[in-house]
């Protein structure tokens, strides 16, 4: 058996539609760099050219180091979404948040609108985002829909009225170490045909595989909410335990070792390490910012649904909680990381009971004597 079709959930598309000549990306951000990077070093098939992958991102800082990495044999930036939107078959997309997703597929709609294609074309959202999307106004030659949201369901109308246009969902499992690595499990709903040909796109050069979850667009974003609960879940227990274990007079590397032992999963154990060694940088991890976003979601879909998730709600506030903490010491000048990762969560436990926030080391452990 093909090793990859144990990871793709389809059989192999019939060339030349494997292999398209062009693909766009925009969103070049802590994911996106290393997907991208991935994308443009995927494997060389004999007989089929490969154009550079184009590159769009708000800011040029980290474009411009993916150039420098690979060579404009290999990656090429654009001067404006019109050129991303205009030249290729693919694009794929992996944005901070709901707003920037909205901004940005509103220019995808216009541009398309203005100039319609005349052979397919696959939008591809890799984002995490909510099923209902904020929204000012869109407006294209077709539709328009103005208010304050739009759900992504409505947002594949508006695409796929446009003739050779396709819209897929597929959010992705894995921090930006993962996505160095290639090993993002990828998520997809949308246009069978077009699944099809992105599964033997970006696996393996972008992931490790493709789980299909229907043609409705909306669930692969759901999966991947309901994939963020498990892992928001565990982590704020994992606070909470280590939490326990300070005022108890456990080791933290004690409870990071039961950790390794029981849950042995990478990223629960990278999480885990995260918390016995307080380190906190969001930079080079998960972004509270991001896991704040995350949190909202899961509880509006919950709440969509009724279906409670309490472990969540509490979540949710040590989360808004280590972020004001850590707001408050950025204005005094006594951060000791510039952006705080979601595993800083622990801060909401330490508080409450009675313990440094951010600084395991200033702890006092409590100890009951035996009598």
């Amino acid at each position: 058996m093909d090793h990859l079709q144990t990871n793709l959930p389809y059989s192999r598309p019939n060339t030349p539609g494997l292999h398209p000549s062009q693909i766009g990306f925009v969103g070049i951000g802590a994911m996106g760099y290393f997907m991208a990077r991935n994308l443009a070093n995927r494997r060389v098939i004999p007989g089929f050219a490969h154009a550079p992958l184009l590159l769009w991102n708000r800011s040029a800082e980290k474009p411009q180091k993916l150039v420098k990495e690979l060579g404009e044999e290999r990656v090429r930036i654009t001067q404006s979404i019109e050129e991303i939107v205009n030249s290729c078959e693919v694009i794929i997309t992996n944005l901070a948040n709901d707003e920037v997703v909205k901004s940005i597929y509103d220019q995808f709609l216009k541009i398309l609108t203005q100039s319609p294609p005349v052979k397919n074309k696959i939008f591809v959202e890799t984002s995490t985002v909510g099923l209902i999307l904020s929204v000012l106004y869109i407006l294209t030659g077709l539709s328009s829909i103005s208010g304050n949201l739009i759900t992504l369901g409505e947002l594949d109308g508006l695409l796929s009225q446009i003739r050779h246009v396709h819209f897929v969902t597929a959010p992705v499992f894995g921090t930006p170490s993962v996505a160095d690595k290639a090993q993002l499990v990828i998520i997809m709903s949308g246009d069978y045909r077009s699944k099809k040909e992105l599964a033997y796109l970006l696996v393996p050069s972008m992931g490790r595989k493709v789980i299909d979850v229907g043609e409705n667009v909306e669930k692969a974003p759901t999966f991947k909410l309901i994939g963020n609960s498990m892992i928001l879940g565990a982590i704020e227990v994992f606070g909470e335990a280590y939490t326990l274990g300070e005022k108890a007079g456990i080791e933290a590397d004690r409870v990071n070792e039961l950790v390794k032992d029981i849950f042995p999963a990478p990223g629960l154990m990278a999480y885990s390490d995260r918390m016995a060694n307080d380190n906190f940088d969001g930079s080079i991890g998960f972004a509270i910012d991001g896991g704040i976003k995350d949190a909202t979601h899961i509880r509006r879909l919950t709440a969509t649904y009724n279906s409670p998730m309490p472990a969540i709600d509490v979540a949710h506030q040590h989360l808004i909680t280590a972020r004001a903490i850590h707001t408050t010491q950025k204005l005094e000048g006594k951060q000791s990381v510039e952006t705080l990762d979601w595993s800083g969560i622990i801060a909401g436990s330490r508080v409450a009971a009675g313990l440094d926030p951010f600084d395991s080391k200033k702890h006092q452990s409590i100890v009951q004597e035996d009598e």
